[in-house]
Formats: C-alpha cells, sequence, structure tokens
C-alpha cells in the first residue's frame, strides 16, 4: 500500500508515538508502594504474641515452734564420755503461756558414763539464757536465771541418781509470740573413783517454746 508524502508522516508519528508509550511504560516497573511483595529485604510487622500473666504471690506462713505443745519433750545431749537424757515439761498448760504470766519450766537430768569405772558425775552449775520473739524479729527478754550448786563438788546425776529443777519465767513483752531457753550445764566427773580430781565438761542445749496469744 502507499502512501501519500502527508499520510506516510502521520503514520510514522503514531508508531512512535506508540513505541515511546511501549518504553515508558517498561521503564516505570513495580509502584513503589508495591515493593515490599518482591523485596525480602522489606521489614516484616511482627506478629503480637499473647503475655503469660504472672502468678501473684502468696503469703508465706512460717509457722510457730513449740516444743512442748504435746505435754514435754526430752533431749539427748553429749559431753565428752557423759551421756546426759534431759526431760523438759511444764506444770502450767500451753494455753496459759500467755505474755504476761508467769511461766514455769521444769527439766530433770541424768546421766551415764560410756567408759564407765566407778567415777561419779556431779551437776555444778545450770543456767538459761530465755531468748524472745515476736512477729517482726527480736524483743526484750528476762535475765538470766542460774542453779548454783549449794553442795561440793555438785549434784549427784548419775544413774540412778538424778537432777530436777524448776525456773519461773516471768512477764515479757505483750508482741512476744515465742521463747527460746538456752541451757547451760556444767558436769564434773571424777578421774577416778574415790579421787578428789575432776574434769570438766560442759552441755548446751535448746528449747522453744509457743507463747499463747489471748
Amino acid at each position: 500500500m502507499r502512501f501519500s508524502g502527508r499520510a506516510a508522516g502521520r503514520a510514522a508519528l503514531t508508531a512512535g508515538l506508540a513505541i515511546a508509550t511501549v518504553v515508558g511504560l517498561s521503564a516505570c516497573g513495580t509502584a513503589p508502594w508495591d515493593q515490599s511483595r518482591f523485596n525480602s529485604d522489606a521489614p516484616v510487622s511482627p506478629t503480637a504474641s499473647p503475655t503469660a500473666a504472672l502468678p501473684s504471690p502468696t503469703a508465706t506462713i512460717t509457722p510457730i515452734v513449740n516444743e512442748l505443745a504435746t505435754g514435754s519433750t526430752q533431749h539427748e545431749l553429749q559431753a565428752g564420755d557423759i551421756s546426759l537424757t534431759v526431760t523438759y515439761y511444764s506444770t502450767l498448760s500451753m494455753d496459759q503461756w500467755t505474755a504476761d504470766a508467769n511461766k514455769p519450766i521444769s527439766f530433770s537430768m541424768v546421766g551415764t558414763l560410756g567408759s564407765d569405772q566407778g567415777q561419779k558425775i556431779y551437776l555444778s552449775r545450770v543456767s538459761v539464757t530465755p531468748a524472745i520473739d515476736g512477729a517482726t524479729g527480736a524483743l526484750p527478754a528476762p535475765a538470766a536465771l542460774m542453779d548454783q550448786a549449794s553442795v561440793a563438788p555438785g549434784y549427784l546425776i548419775k544413774a540412778p541418781y538424778s537432777y530436777s529443777q524448776t525456773f519461773i519465767l516471768p512477764a515479757v513483752d505483750p508482741a512476744a509470740t515465742s521463747m527460746t531457753l538456752s541451757f547451760t550445764y556444767e558436769i564434773l566427773l571424777q578421774s577416778a573413783p574415790d579421787s578428789n580430781d575432776y574434769a570438766k565438761q560442759t552441755a548446751a542445749d535448746q528449747l522453744t517454746i509457743a507463747i499463747a496469744q489471748p
């Protein structure tokens, strides 16, 4: 087909515009707002995950020790070659062991000797030091109590003989919840039967008693 000069020029111009349009569209590429579809380096929004609920704290209750809860308790002590059996009790019931009461603590002791060659065992002195505790800590305590043997060299405690004593503990702070009694026993052991020479041994013990609340 043959075109006139003007028609041919118009056709060439139209073809040129069409090619330019195609080239222009090819240069545009993907729209900027759609880059994330093809760009693997694009940041990914984190997915929210549920947060586990933390357990609420629970209160810790510390039980108060009462070694006389059943009425009495027995402790086994060792002082060198001497074995001591001490029984603690009170003539006042535990529900009456209130802070303002006079509280009797009684105990009896008997001793035996491991390598027994006939020596005697004596108690020359016993002392008890109270410590008072309340809900917030230590409280003022009564003075120590003591029994010094009135006979020399002391009280005979070798089985079948024994020693018995009662101390009266006075009123304490109204906020008291428990009392710990620290006992110290000073023991004399004959070096040989009928000898006037003695070896000294010391035994220590503790007893915890609850204070009854009004």
